[in-house]
């Protein structure tokens, strides 16, 4: 299954100033298939090293960090020739050796023409931890998100189904296959964008077997929780990841902690979204009060929203059927609005856009404003069915004028009155 990271990783091989990769995400969305896959179709052979699986590989990096004698003893060790420029090492699980992460500043400075790409499902979790000294400046880092709505369709229809659909969005022209591609939406909706679980769907179309897939991921997130944590944090990590789908259920999805445990604070359950951020379970998108440009420079820290890191677990964790998304069923009224929500801050992610929510005064709300590579500050309108009346928005527009706003519906594309329509299947088109 193709990804976008692809290209990423070509364009850093050819760099003439290449530095060793970190390459962030959580686990499960396919990092260490993604890296197998790059170094069997662009290099001469490949060494792969799993520090978590392998215990013996610390010891390597136990004494001096000298790249010279690391490159030896692994090659000795792993029965394989190193060559700088053909060679992929890849060090994989690296928070369980901190002294391994340490080591790609001295690569970086002292044999930078070696080719090396770090992963770590808890790294962000690591780096929290005082101990870990991690090579700022001397490493590229990127991130690989579960698939988005565009890589879904590359696996289940091809490429020639999302030329379609940014085609029309760069026109914004009808798209004639509209209500195919949101049968194709309410698909995703109910497997996300785990690759186990589309696998799981390609392979054998079941979605009670996609449910038991998704469970499972679910549960090897809480067993992380229990392994990687301190047992004093566990529970309150564990609760707080709980009440994600809850918090996201109400009309009033501001992060609120009484719904993790009556008269709970936010001084004792910081530490555990925290956590649950840097794993990248959940995401979070801060409140702002204003809608200038840096938008960074007008968050408000205390108010925030979460969000799964992918639509399909939070289907999963409120267990609703597929068939109910596929049908669109109405039993699904009171739930939809939590799940378009969710899709749309995945997609926004993981192009890159940082999320952020508008509120003003508790009268109007706009559910993500997004500041764009050309600087500007765009509202993002969500709905969930074709009912596309905002007075949110309209406030947000009189008060901040904006060149545009994006209102991302079931409704087909167009643009009227300063405002894009975007349909739900075209949300990976907005960057």
């Amino acid at each position: 299954m193709e990804r976008k990271i692809e290209q990423e990783l070509i364009l850093w091989k050819n760099s003439t100033s290449r530095q060793p990769l970190v390459l962030h995400g959580a686990r499960q969305v396919g990092k260490t298939y993604i890296v197998k896959k790059f170094a069997n179709e662009h290099y001469n052979n490949f060494v792969y090293l799993n520090f978590e699986a392998n215990s013996r590989l610390q010891a390597v990096f136990e004494n001096d960090l000298s790249p010279s004698r690391i490159l030896l003893e692994v090659s000795v060790m792993m029965g394989v020739k190193i060559n700088e420029h053909t060679t992929l090492l890849f060090f994989d699980e690296i928070q369980a050796c901190e002294r391994a992460l340490t080591s790609l500043k001295y690569f970086c400075e002292e044999s930078p023409d070696y080719h090396i790409i770090a992963a770590g499902s808890l790294l962000g979790v690591a780096l929290h931890r005082e101990q870990y000294s991690f090579p700022v400046g001397k490493v590229s880092i990127k991130t690989l998100y579960p698939f988005d709505f565009e890589e879904f369709l590359w696996a289940v229809s091809g490429k020639d189904a999302t030329k379609i659909i940014r085609d029309c969005y760069n026109a914004n022209s009808n798209c004639s296959l509209h209500e195919h591609f949101l049968t194709q939406f309410r698909l995703y909706l109910s497997i996300g964008g785990m690759p186990q679980a589309i696998n799981t769907y390609l392979n054998s179309g079941s979605f009670d077997e996609v449910a038991t897939t998704l469970r499972g991921i679910v549960d090897a997130y809480i067993a992380d929780m229990a392994k990687y944590s301190q047992p004093t944090d566990t529970v309150k990590i564990m609760a707080t990841f709980n009440s994600v789908p809850s918090q996201l259920a109400k009309e009033n999805k501001k992060f609120q902690y009484n719904f993790i445990k009556s008269g709970a604070r936010s001084y004792q359950f910081e530490t555990a979204i925290d956590w649950l951020c840097a794993s990248g379970i959940v995401s979070k998108c801060v409140r702002i009060h204003q809608g200038h440009y840096p938008l960074s420079a007008f968050e408000d820290p205390a108010f925030f929203k979460i969000y799964m890191g992918d639509v399909g677990l939070l289907s999963s964790k409120l267990g609703i059927a597929a068939q109910l998304i596929l049908a669109d069923n109405d039993q699904l009224n009171f739930f939809k609005g939590a799940l378009t929500e969710n899709y749309v801050a995945n997609i926004l992610s993981s192009n890159g856009l940082n999320c952020n929510y508008w509120e003003s005064e508790g009268k109007a709300e706009v559910d993500f404003v997004i500041q764009t590579k050309a600087g500007e500050c765009i509202p993002v309108e969500v709905k969930s069915s074709e009912n596309v009346r905002s007075k949110s928005l309209q406030q947000f527009i009189m008060k901040y004028h904006p060149s545009y706003s994006i209102r991302i519906s079931t409704k087909n594309f167009g643009f009227e009155n300063g405002i894009k329509s975007v349909p739900l299947y075209a949300c990976f088109c907005v960057s």
